[in-house]
């Protein structure tokens, strides 16, 4: 018999996602097809601090209360976990000159941001199972190395393969190419978010309530979890145009008449993901505008990237 061959992209992040190792199915919502096969495993763990009742809970990991102790002036750094997330297509190939194709064809762009999605479903499914405020979703900019390649079942299944290509290590592309992160992007754009950190703490600029939920409206829509996504920037909308409005800046004018055309919009894209909230999932993602959020988003997040172009 030919030998069935799998293919992955696999990520690896330097700390613990949150979901234990293992391997996870994840199922089509429409069909519940299998879709893939996701694999997490921990590389190097830290010391994990699990105590009896009594015990101090910071970022959701509960900590052993210990006798004080001196310690070194220039300690050595901790160890920290790391994970390897290898998601799998769970549709063999029958031939290795099918693998090596793919991966000579590989659209890297893609394929890594489908991976990345397919690995935020089973993190934010952790989350809500857990209950966990403190587990987050992740991107591609964070990973320390990202590989594609194939294997036959038993090492896709262990993270493992038989031919794999590294498309970043150590945060650059291989081939000492610029990042992800860096492509497109100079000095000036890097040190903006400097600036506007330092002036944050430093008590001279505000940040505004909607920002953060501009935030989270963005990572939803970005998974496609678009009933969240409505609901965000509908309070997104509400908040941004009431605290502009209040800065009567005068070189925003254009920026909020644009943004109140498209309130109404938003509105109704609330709306229908509360009366709709008694149905599925799926079903709420097919009467959902997905364009017209998407849009709308984009406009206030350029219209808040223009509040902050002064340094505020």
């Amino acid at each position: 018999m030919p030998q069935s061959l799998f293919v992955f992209i696999q990520l690896e992040f330097p700390w613990a996602l949150g979901p234990a190792d293992g391997r996870y199915l994840v199922r089509r919502h429409d069909d519940g097809e299998p879709e893939h096969v996701v694999v997490l495993g921990t590389l190097g763990a830290a010391r994990q601090l699990a105590g009896p009742v009594g015990g101090g809970r910071v970022g959701g990991t509960v900590l052993r209360r210990q006798r004080a102790r001196s310690v070194p002036s220039e300690p050595e750094p901790e160890p920290v976990s790391t994970t390897r997330v290898t998601v799998i297509d769970p549709v063999s190939l029958s031939a290795e000159s099918q693998a090596r194709a793919w991966l000579a064809e590989l659209d890297r762009d893609r394929e890594v941001g489908s991976a990345v999605t397919v690995a935020n479903r089973v993190i934010h499914a952790h989350r809500i199972a857990s209950a966990n405020p403190y587990v987050h979703e992740v991107s591609a900019a964070q990973a320390l190395v990202i590989r594609a390649g194939w294997g036959d079942g038993e090492q896709v299944a262990d993270g493992r393969w038989l031919h794999a290509r590294a498309l970043l290590e150590g945060g650059r592309e291989r081939g000492g190419a610029r990042s992800p992160r860096s492509r497109g992007r100079d000095r000036s754009w890097a040190l903006r978010p400097q600036e506007r950190l330092a002036a944050l703490l430093g008590a001279r600029g505000a940040a505004l309530v909607c920002e953060e939920f501009v935030l989270r409206a963005r990572q939803d829509l970005d998974h496609g979890r678009l009933a969240h996504a409505s609901l965000e920037l509908d309070r997104a909308y509400a908040l941004a145009l009431a605290e502009l409005h209040a800065e009567g800046r005068q070189d925003l004018a254009i920026r909020l008449a644009e943004l109140e055309k498209l309130r109404d919009g938003v509105r109704r894209q609330a709306d229908a993901a509360l009366t709709l909230a008694e149905e599925t999932a799926a079903q709420r993602g097919e009467q959902t505008d997905d364009e017209l959020l998407a849009h709308a988003l984009e406009r206030l997040e350029a219209a808040l990237r223009a509040r902050t172009a002064g340094g505020v």
